[in-house]
């Protein structure tokens, strides 16, 4: 049984005093970890406030890390000193990181890498590059950019990764993707990861959907056997609507 992961993206948005009242204001209405892993991607300016003033089940997570824990890498984020914070998730791939500052698949699996080997857990984003080939009988199925990403990820790191589907055409559109078009691409990238590992892994593989999450059509997404959570960007703006979110399970 795979535990609901809810996430959001603030990307470059709010300030520290927001982000410190934002963190204070859904102290009190997030869920138990037990019912949804709730998490909260922010700039790295805002996280050592954020986990001070964090008193709930909320984790926040990183947007973004280098693949070398220190060295002369002026402007970059250090993997090892968001583990010593206490991060324990870290956006990896994200579709604006590889289309604004032309992150290769390359540099996305170092960094995927780095994140593990600091004792953290990636979020893995991809988009639509998905496909299948035949290898003599079989048929397989291959999401290039998630293959790409997990190269040289032990069997017993990939059971922790979370991987999320992320059309681009839907990311900041206020349109979202069908339910069962969600699901497809999830679907996918479950078998990918099978085809890789062994289905015991993908299944214990966390995937979600991102594109214009909102209040309104989390439901239907959160009903598909494949899609274990999203990743909320302009939704997660809103401390409001997060917590909507967040207890999707009790809300209409």
């Amino acid at each position: 049984m795979r535990t609901p992961f809810i996430g959001g993206n603030w990307k470059m948005n709010l300030s520290l005093q927001a982000a410190t009242e934002f963190v204070e204001t859904i102290n009190n209405q997030i869920p138990p970890a037990s019912e949804v892993e709730t998490v909260l991607a922010a700039s790295p300016l805002f996280l050592q406030t954020m986990l001070e003033h964090n008193e709930s089940p909320l984790q926040v997570a990183a947007e973004n890390c280098y693949y070398e824990d220190e060295g002369a890498f002026t402007g970059e984020v250090s993997p090892k000193a968001l583990s010593e914070m206490g991060i324990k998730y870290v956006i990896v791939g994200h579709s604006e990181r590889r289309k604004y500052f032309h992150e290769t698949n390359d540099l996305i699996n170092k960094k995927v890498q780095a994140v593990f080997r600091n004792h953290m857990y990636p979020i893995i984003c991809c988009d639509e590059t998905m496909g299948r080939y035949e290898n003599g009988d079989h048929i397989s199925w291959m999401v290039n950019q998630v293959t790409a990403a997990i190269q040289q990820v032990a069997a017993t790191d990939m059971r922790h990764a979370v991987v999320a589907y992320e059309p681009s055409w839907a990311i900041g559109t206020g349109h979202t993707a069908p339910a069962d078009a969600a699901e497809e691409g999830c679907y996918l990238i479950r078998q990918t990861i099978a085809d890789i590992y062994s289905d015991e892994i993908a299944n214990q593989v966390r995937i979600l959907y991102g594109g214009s999450v909102n209040a309104e059509n989390i439901h239907e997404l959160m009903k598909q056997p494949d899609i274990d959570g999203v990743l909320a960007g302009k939704a997660s703006l809103s401390p409001q609507e997060f917590v909507q979110l967040a207890n999707f399970n009790h809300t209409n």
